[in-house]
């Protein structure tokens, strides 16, 4: 969850500590291009350790940030993850700004958080979700151009309300999608969303003003869709389609990616297609194809 808090804003901090948080707040936004959510989340995790400890941050030890980890046991395995994944990131800036000589996080095992698969929809399931969206109404037009996009081409919610008439490509079959950190790729449309992307064109409602000109998907008053409408639409479409898996915008990026492996894509193009820095969080994906022929295999095996 985001915060929309400051940095460095307690008394406690002041001095070495606040400057240390506020230069490396400027490193992750500057150098490292993280999202504004990520940088505010990393600081939040930051501050409130600055705030337990009672030496500088310089002077911090293994021993005291694990202490620090175990008076946080209360947290999930997820959230303890992303703590001392931000505490590495923290003293691995100050190792590189020279301050300190080795990072006291190094050493400490990451909590094993539980990785639950994503809900995938079949084939058939995302034919019936497309073909569930009315197309005798611009926004119905619209809708399916934006559903068959993020199927096409694996779109985050957030990227898929993001783009713009001048990413597509229709002639050369692409999309250019600006994803987290604001990094940019071109990513293959397939020849049905091409399809369904110009029909909507042809009755795009009127920009509200020169800032959407360019955005392809629009609201009823000429502004950006926002991901709430997009989330609401899919659940309702899937309702309509008789899906009673419990799904949301990513689902028809999860199915996207599985779709892709389960037919013989490489991991390695699959990867760059989503926009993942790490091939491992690609691989969850072969374990979602690895369960669906366990089940096949085992529902033929004489001795199941």
């Amino acid at each position: 969850m985001a915060r929309n808090m400051p940095c460095y804003s307690n008394g406690k901090e002041a001095g070495g500590n606040a400057r240390l948080l506020k230069d490396y707040s400027d490193y992750l936004k500057i150098e490292r291009a993280m999202s504004p959510n990520t940088v505010a989340s990393y600081c939040s995790d930051i501050s409130a350790f600055l705030m337990h400890i009672t030496v500088p941050a310089e002077d911090v030890s293994t021993d005291i940030v694990t202490e620090y980890l175990s008076s946080r046991r209360s947290l999930s395995e997820r959230s303890l993850a992303r703590l001392l994944s931000a505490l590495k990131s923290f003293y691995n800036y100050l190792v590189i700004e020279g301050l300190i000589q080795e990072n006291p996080c190094d050493g400490i095992d990451s909590p094993k958080a539980r990785r639950d698969l994503p809900a995938v929809l079949s084939a058939d399931e995302v034919d019936r979700l497309l073909g569930s969206v009315r197309e005798d109404t611009w926004n119905g037009l619209r809708n399916r151009a934006l559903l068959e996009l993020m199927y096409s081409s694996g779109l985050r919610v957030s990227e898929a309300a993001a783009i713009n008439i001048s990413d597509i490509y229709f002639n050369e079959g692409f999309v250019r999608v600006r994803g987290k950190g604001d990094k940019e790729r071109i990513v293959p449309m397939g020849e049905m969303a091409s399809r369904a992307i110009r029909r909507y064109l042809d009755l795009r409602p009127v920009p509200a003003g020169r800032k959407y000109e360019d955005r392809l998907f629009l609201n009823r008053e000429g502004k950006s869709l926002s991901r709430v409408y997009v989330f609401k639409m899919i659940k309702r479409q899937a309702m309509l389609a008789g899906i009673r898996k419990e799904i949301s915008p990513h689902t028809l990026r999860h199915s996207f990616a599985t779709h892709l492996i389960e037919n013989g894509a490489d991991l390695r193009s699959v990867q760059d297609m989503l926009g993942h820095e790490s091939i491992l969080t690609t691989e969850i994906y072969t374990h979602i194809d690895s369960s669906s022929w366990q089940r096949a295999i085992l529902s033929h095996h004489p001795k199941k």
